[in-house]
């Protein structure tokens, strides 16, 4: 086994490529996609010697199981999780090296939503609109993991610098939203604002890559009717008739009809990956 391939024994219940994305071209209907958790990919990357943007794979709730064809270096990261090669338990959050041949299993996420897996030179899959991410929304990229499929990896040529304390962030015990309102405030009673910053919500399990919905209060609209539809950003807070707001994520539509209460910084994005069904969110209106 000398082929720089890994073979898919176990998919999980969503596994998919993911990279930093397809950002430039909403204007082209197109999602910018990418890891829901930027932040754990750019340091699994670090930790096994790939580019920042090296392409990865994102595991949703209960990991995969992987057998690589050739000695890799491999990180798993983002939601803890059990990880074990050939049975036995291996680090998580640092650089292992994996024999070819050998089961790489990635658990069931202990904490958390979405693990991440990095290999030495990366998933290297063939790039669409320069990114390898798989878009759940368009149909872009690969298709989510199945059993029996082989992925290339890239060439691991890079020097491995060590890491003594990775920052690796909890997932949340409550998630705390920045925004800034707009630019369709104006569609809302001054009491569905303040509920909208004073309120608590909870995450809903109907949420996905698309958009985290939420549970709590509805947002009463001032204005009647309906909006044209308008470009969306990763991270607005789009509201539908039913009054609970949406936090839209990587695989989001470029436009839409319903009106945007407000923007999420998206240096928060990263923990709203990590929101499991039922998580407390507080909304928290920045300048």
């Amino acid at each position: 086994m000398t082929d720089r391939a890994v073979a898919v024994v176990r998919a999980g219940a969503l596994t998919t490529v993911q990279d930093l994305g397809r950002s430039g071209y909403a204007h082209l209907g197109v999602p910018r996609s990418g890891a829901l958790d930027p932040g754990a990919v750019r340091l699994l990357n670090r930790l096994v010697g790939s580019a920042e943007e090296a392409a990865v794979l994102e595991t949703t709730v209960d990991g995969c199981a992987l057998r690589p064809r050739c000695a890799v270096t491999v990180a798993v990261g983002g939601a803890p999780c059990p990880v074990r090669v050939d049975g036995r338990p291996a680090a998580w959050g640092t650089a292992v090296r994996v024999p070819a041949g050998s089961l790489l299993e990635v658990g069931a996420a202990v904490r958390g939503l979405r693990s991440y897996v990095a290999f030495g030179g990366g998933i290297a899959v063939e790039p669409v609109l320069g990114s390898r991410s798989t878009d759940l929304l368009s149909g872009l990229g690969p298709a989510p993991l199945a059993e029996g499929a082989v992925l290339p990896l890239g060439a691991d040529t890079a020097v491995r610098g060590s890491v003594d304390a990775p920052p690796w962030p909890g997932p949340p015990d409550e998630l705390v939203l920045r925004v800034r309102l707009g630019p369709r405030d104006d569609w809302f009673t001054a009491a569905a604002l303040r509920a909208f910053a004073t309120r608590a919500y909870r995450v809903s399990p109907a949420s996905n890559r698309i958009g985290l919905r939420l549970e709590g209060p509805a947002l009463e609209r001032a204005l009647p009717g309906e909006l044209a539809s308008e470009g969306m950003v990763l991270g607005a807070v789009q509201v539908p008739p039913d009054g609970r707001p949406v936090v839209f994520l990587a695989d989001h539509p470029t436009t839409g009809g319903y009106p945007v209460v407000a923007a999420v910084r998206e240096a928060d994005l990263g923990a709203a990956a990590q929101a499991v069904p039922g998580t407390p969110v507080r909304f928290i209106p920045v300048r």
